[in-house]
């Protein structure tokens, strides 16, 4: 029996993420993407404005047509949206975060990533997503056998859509494409102190973050935000500066390459999670990385 795996437009890296764990599961068909390294693709004819409803049909449709041993999605607001309506539908249990399976035991991550859980999952069809950033992404081009169908949809799948999106401001390179990311947290002091980050970040062709209390601070947007309920970032290189590092923080940032941590106390937990570690005031360190960086480029 073969496994579904359920494509979200415009989140490749995830979706490729969610094809490495869906692959060890059995042979993978795709739903809803042509461009996966899978031997079959199922392409639904939808409406063009997102349906979380018409798209949990379409995947039953699948389903019912397929007989597959599991169903898997990225961890994505649409991933878990989709599996969580089809898993009301069929009265089926619904495992988020998980990053590996034995048997029916699904071992997953919770409590912002602080913890993995191994829970025994009770069902004749397993609906998984899997967790951000914790598998590295299947690579290939995909070039599957395309099989494409209409399924039939009632007034209840259309009763919710997405009528609008609204773009943010474009004011630099964004966290989640970053390659890397300047943060700050509560020791930066005020909306004035990011601009030493500011300017470290312009050096390194760098995104802008922050920590949750920063934005209830109302010293930047929420747009900015790195963590549990923020932007979850996986760049080659994190720069944390003044933040303690709550778990979901780290939840957000711990998908990083390498994180270097500049703090006044060198006890905080972000240390803990950290590849390098300045103890000091960033208001020094800081601008004295920016300034040897300028030196060096002048040479």
């Amino acid at each position: 029996m073969a496994v579904l795996l359920i494509a979200d437009p415009g989140e490749d890296e995830l979706t490729r993420q969610a094809l490495t764990f869906a692959s060890t599961l059995g042979e993978v068909e795709a739903v809803g993407s042509t461009a996966l390294p899978v031997g079959r693709a199922h392409i639904a004819e939808l409406p063009d404005a997102y349906t979380p409803g018409a798209w949990a049909t379409a995947l039953e449709d699948v389903i019912d047509r397929t007989s597959p041993s599991a169903v898997v999605a990225p961890g994505t607001n649409r991933g878990n949206e989709v599996l969580a309506h089809v898993a009301a539908r069929r009265d089926l249990p619904f495992a988020a975060n998980c990053i590996a399976v034995d048997g029916d035991v699904v071992t997953r991550v919770r409590w912002g990533g602080s913890l993995l859980e191994e829970a025994r999952i009770h069902s004749p069809l397993p609906l998984l997503s899997v967790a951000p950033h914790a598998l590295a992404a299947a690579e290939g081009d995909g070039t599957p056998e395309v099989e494409s169908f209409t399924p039939s949809l009632g007034d209840s799948d259309l009763a919710v859509q997405v009528a609008e999106h609204v773009e943010e401001a474009a004011t630099g390179i964004s966290l989640a494409e970053a390659k890397v990311v300047v943060s700050g947290g509560r020791g930066v002091g005020s909306s004035d102190g990011f601009g030493i980050l500011e300017e470290l970040a312009e050096l390194l062709d760098a995104a802008v973050g922050c920590s949750r209390v920063v934005t209830s601070a109302g010293w930047r947007p929420h747009t900015d935000q790195v963590g549990q309920t923020g932007t979850k970032v996986s760049p080659d290189l994190y720069i944390a500066c003044g933040i303690s590092g709550a778990t979901q923080h780290i939840a957000g940032c711990k998908g990083a390459k390498k994180i270097l941590a500049i703090n006044t106390d060198a006890e905080a937990p972000i240390l803990a999670s950290a590849d390098y570690a300045v103890i000091g005031d960033l208001t020094e360190i800081v601008p004295a990385i920016t300034a040897e960086l300028r030196k060096a480029r002048s040479q």
